[in-house]
Order: C-alpha cells, then sequence, then structure tokens
C-alpha cells in the first residue's frame, strides 16, 4: 500500500491513553531482541508482500517500524496493513531488530490505532516549503520540516542553559506585569489596551526593566526574567512585535561586570548547545572565541560620516552637519532617535564579527548611568554580531534626582511629536528616593540570538506562533509583506 493511498475511513474512538516506556531515539540505541513499547504518528507506510514497513515519529524524532505477517495473527496483519493511514497514531509494542541495510527497526508484535488523521498530510516530497503556510501551520511544519523542528528544539535548550547559567550565579527568576500603566524601559511605540474593571488604560509592555529595578531596591539582589515584550512598530525579518526578551539586573556590579558575564553565557551556550563557537550564517562564518573587540560608538560614527557627536550635541547641530551629504535624508524628532537613525544606516552594517559597542552619548538611554571619566557618554554597551544588535547592558542610573530629570526631557520630546519616548512613572520614581544600590542591567533578544545560532534568515522561523496579517481568503502561497522596522527600535528586541 502507498502511503499517498487514503483508505475508506472506518468509525473510530480515540484512545484515552497509552503506556509509554520508550521514546524513538532512546528505543535506537537498545540491542536487538529487547522489548519495547512506543507511541506516535505515522509518517510513512508501505506494504511489500508480506512486510509492511513504516515510520513512527514521536518528540524525540523517528523510527523505523515494520509488521510482519509470520509475527502476528493473519487478521491483525490484514487489519494493520490495510486499515491505517499516514497521519494516523498508533501505539506498538515489539522487539528492536536491526535490518539487513543496519536500520535500526521496532518489529511489531501488537499495534493499537490510537486515533485516525482525518485531513490529508503534507506531500512528503515538496513537505511545506512556503515560509507563511509554515507558520501559520506550524504543526505540519514540525511534522514534515526536520530543519524546522531541530530549530525550536535548538531554542529550548538555549533557555535552558540560560537558565541553568543564570541561577548558578546565584539569580532568581522572577515575573513582573505584561500590563503596565506607563510605557518605559525602552524607546519604542506601546501596544494600548483597555482594563474594564479598573476603568484604566493600560499598556503592554515594552520592557520589564522598572519592575524588575523595583525588586532590586526591595533587596532581592540579583533577578532576572525571560518573557514576552511588545512593540507597535515596523516589521521585517529582524523585528516582531511580540518577541521574546531575557533582562536581568545585579546590584553592585557594573557594565564591565556584565560584558564579562556576557561573553560567558555566549560561550557557555555555544558550547553545550550548538557544539562550537564558530557558526555559519548564510555565507558569514562568525567567531564568538576567546575575547571581544571593544568599538567606540561615537568613534565608529564619526569614522563612517564625518559626524563628531562630542562636538554635535543637540538636534539642530547635527540636522545642520547632515545636510548637503550624503545622509541628508535622514531626519527624527529628537536628537537621541536621528543618532539612533545615522548609527544603524551606516555604522551597524558594518559590524560582522562579535563585538562590544562602547561610548553611547548620554542622551540615547535615559535610564543609564553617565561615565564618571566623561558624563557626556554612558557607562553601556552593546553586542552586535552579522550587524544584529543582540544585546543592551549598562550600568544603571539610580540617582532620583539625574532620573526625575531625564524622564521629564522624554516627557517633552513626546509632547512635541517623539512618541517612542519613555513615560515618566512616580511610582518608580518613588522607590528610587527609598534607595537602589549601585547595579548592572541587560536585555538579550532570545529570538534574534536563536535565529543566528540556527542560520534562519526571519525570525517568523524561530518563533512557534508569529503574528501574520489575517485576510479572509488569503493566498497561503504568498508570503507576508514586510515593512521597514521603525528606525528608533531599540537594540534589545
Amino acid at each position: 500500500m502507498s502511503d499517498s493511498t487514503v483508505p475508506e475511513q472506518q468509525p473510530h474512538a480515540p484512545a484515552s491513553g497509552y503506556q509509554v516506556d520508550t521514546l524513538s531515539d532512546q528505543a535506537k540505541a537498545k540491542p536487538d531482541g529487547e522489548r519495547v513499547q512506543l507511541a506516535g504518528r505515522l509518517m510513512l507506510w508501505r506494504r511489500f508482500g508480506g512486510v509492511a514497513f513504516g515510520h513512527l515519529q514521536d518528540q524525540s524524532g523517528r523510527i523505523q517500524i515494520a509488521v510482519q505477517r509470520a509475527n502476528v495473527p493473519p487478521e491483525r496483519f490484514k487489519e494493520w496493513t490495510k486499515g491505517l493511514r499516514v497521519g494516523d497514531f498508533v501505539g506498538v509494542t515489539g522487539e528492536m531488530w536491526t535490518t539487513d541495510k543496519g536500520e535500526k527497526t521496532v518489529s511489531v508484535r501488537d499495534l493499537t490505532l490510537l486515533n485516525r488523521s482525518m485531513a490529508s498530510m503534507p506531500d512528503k516530497w515538496k513537505g511545506m516549503s512556503n515560509p507563511e503556510a509554515r507558520a501559520r501551520k506550524r504543526y505540519l511544519d514540525l511534522l514534515v520540516n526536520e530543519a524546522s523542528r531541530q530549530r525550536f528544539l535548538t531554542r529550548s535548550a538555549l533557555i535552558t542553559r540560560v537558565r541553568a547559567f543564570l541561577d548558578g550565579q546565584g539569580f532568581l527568576e522572577v515575573e513582573t506585569p505584561i500590563l503596565q500603566a506607563a510605557a518605559s524601559g525602552a524607546a519604542a511605540r506601546p501596544f494600548i489596551t483597555h482594563h474594564n474593571a479598573l476603568d484604566e488604560d493600560l499598556y503592554l509592555r515594552i520592557s520589564p526593566e522598572t519592575y524588575l529595578k523595583r525588586l532590586v531596591a526591595g533587596g532581592l539582589d540579583r533577578v532576572y526574567e525571560i518573557g514576552r515584550n511588545f512593540r507597535n512598530e515596523g516589521i521585517d525579518t529582524s523585528h516582531l512585535q511580540e518577541f521574546t526578551m531575557l533582562e536581568w539586573y545585579a546590584a553592585y556590579w557594573d557594565y564591565r561586570d556584565n560584558m564579562r558575564t556576557i561573553r560567558e553565557l555566549f560561550q557557555a551556550i555555544l558550547d553545550d548547545v550548538i557544539g562550537t563557537r564558530v557558526i555559519r550564517y548564510g555565507e558569514v562564518e562568525l567567531n564568538f572565541d576567546g575575547e571581544w573587540p571593544e568599538l567606540d560608538y561615537r568613534d565608529e560614527v564619526q569614522k563612517s560620516t564625518g559626524v563628531d557627536l562630542r562636538e554635535v550635541r543637540d538636534l539642530e547641530s547635527l540636522r545642520a552637519a547632515l545636510k548637503g551629504g550624503p545622509h541628508a535624508e535622514l531626519d527624527a524628532p529628537s536628537y537621541a532617535a536621528l543618532v539612533d537613525m545615522l548609527y544603524k544606516k551606516t555604522v551597524r552594517p558594518n559590524l560582522i564579527q562579535p563585538c562590544f559597542l562602547v561610548g553611547h552619548p548620554v542622551e540615547l538611554v535615559p535610564l543609564a548611568r553617565r561615565s564618571d571619566a566623561d558624563p557626556s557618554r554612558l557607562d553601556m554597551f552593546q553586542v552586535v554580531a552579522n550587524s544584529w544588535e543582540l544585546v543592551k547592558a549598562y550600568s544603571e542610573l539610580v540617582d532620583p534626582v539625574d532620573q526625575r530629570e531625564r524622564l521629564e526631557e522624554q516627557a517633552r520630546m513626546r509632547s512635541e511629536g517623539d512618541d517612542e519616548t519613555m513615560m515618566l512613572e512616580e511610582d518608580f520614581l518613588e522607590a528610587m528616593e527609598h534607595g537602589m544600590p549601585p547595579m548592572s542591567g541587560l536585555g538579550l533578544g532570545i529570538d534574534r540570538f536563536t535565529a543566528l545560532l540556527t542560520d534562519a534568515h526571519t525570525l517568523r522561523d524561530v518563533v512557534l506562533f508569529p503574528q501574520l496579517r489575517r485576510h479572509e481568503g488569503q493566498d497561503e502561497g504568498q508570503d507576508e509583506p514586510e515593512t521597514e522596522a521603525a528606525d528608533g527600535e531599540s537594540a534589545e528586541q
């Protein structure tokens, strides 16, 4: 029987359960003759005379199963070989057997139909090649595309390794609100919703930063959270509006402590999850081994544009410096936004190998601490690789007077039309007034890091259920249209 043949469907009540003692990858390691009991989905089913072969897939992978007429009652052989179809869930009991071709196989002695598949599986040769179809029907993508399956297994292993690393460093995993009274912690446009019971407008969080800092003020010296953030901005291959962030804060650390720690974390993940510190992304080879170079933000902008941000310190001066030059078309409603836009257009595309970017102008991040050596710059760094911003981290501003002044300036810029500025939070400022220890925080985009490590060229390929445009009768042969991400979007995503 060909696996493309669809037998007439017979009524079948799904089983209530099935006792499994072995997964497919475990079965392959067992010696011939050992009894095993597995369950999974039938991904291939063919009959050759007195033998029927198939592939059974469970969470750990696929294994070959075989029903031989000589080993089972005749009525069972006919029922199993002619009554099953690709996509059905079955449970099998049998002994391990190695075929003449050397393939580990379960020689089936008993088979139970657990549930039928009423719809046809995707074509086994074409699979699901369309990116949008894969994202819309992830359950089928995981069944037929092994590369996609491996990406999500890698993502899970990566997050597990992150937790083990931070737990070993004395960090405490916590949870903070997703619905927040103010959009703060990053430069981004928020999603707005309404809380009916409280009759208040709230925002989906763009960052957990100010809440995690409250916990440090409360005596939890090292905290981290892995969770969803939401930014109502553009979409492209390296930006999504709903994304997963790792963010941590450590009392008594400065940004240099975080530089050392994030490099050690990256290298631990590469060693234990990927198996090498040198990876390929498309045609590019990226080497995360050893020490990473430090590049000064203002120096790199000056090399690329001729603009010295040490001298050009306000919006009108920056606009004047760009006028008549190759980047005269760039403009933004605030100095910080225009500097960020200039950097992303001229510097970031050339940062390929992993590096630390340091020395950012103080205007860029209102929650970061000024440098003692140079108050015009921040004690801050970013990790950039393959021209992607993977990490943003800094020594935190814990002076409530300075913080209030900076947030009031953000409010002024918002009133003048910059809708990506941070909102002023009185509750957060009050927490600072009660005293905060020196600390440093860090944000890592899990989706982007996973995409880099698994050679995925869009974040949708490493997110199980990404948001897609919803159209009645949309043709799934067309890729989801993309729009350019907002230039002011935070590097943390």
